[in-house]
């Protein structure tokens, strides 16, 4: 009989053992539900971040598309700009040219009005 309490009591403390070990089993799994919660949160954030960094990146080519073409529409501005001073140039070379092909025409006009006022002064005269 005393080898029957003896395992009756064996038996109970591997019962009890058994009971915690079961209890300790429920803790690390929930334990590692949570881990695993905030590995996927994490995840999440860390892709929310991925996406924002993306983005940026795409709105950063984006300012320098339009930096580039900025600059090539300044180009081309200072281009015409200097289409339009030479114009300006040759506008106002050719208006010279008008003056003074007009000032010869007004000295030729007077030369020929002193030369019709002297013919008919010869022609009076006679």
């Amino acid at each position: 009989m005393g080898n029957y309490a003896q395992t009756a009591r064996a038996t109970e403390e591997i019962g009890g053992q058994i009971t915690q070990i079961q209890g300790v089993t429920g803790q690390a799994v929930a334990a590692i539900g949570s881990i695993t919660t905030r590995i996927r949160e994490i995840n999440g954030v860390a892709a929310s971040i991925a996406a924002a960094v993306e983005e940026q990146g795409a709105a950063t080519q984006e300012i320098v598309r339009n930096v580039a073409q900025a600059s090539t529409g300044t180009s081309e501005v200072t281009s015409n700009i200097a289409g339009v001073a030479r114009a300006s140039e040759e506008t106002g070379a050719a208006a010279s040219q008008v003056l003074s092909a007009a000032s010869e025409l007004s000295r030729q006009s007077e030369h020929l009005s002193g030369e019709v006022a002297r013919f008919l002064r010869g022609v009076r005269a006679a």
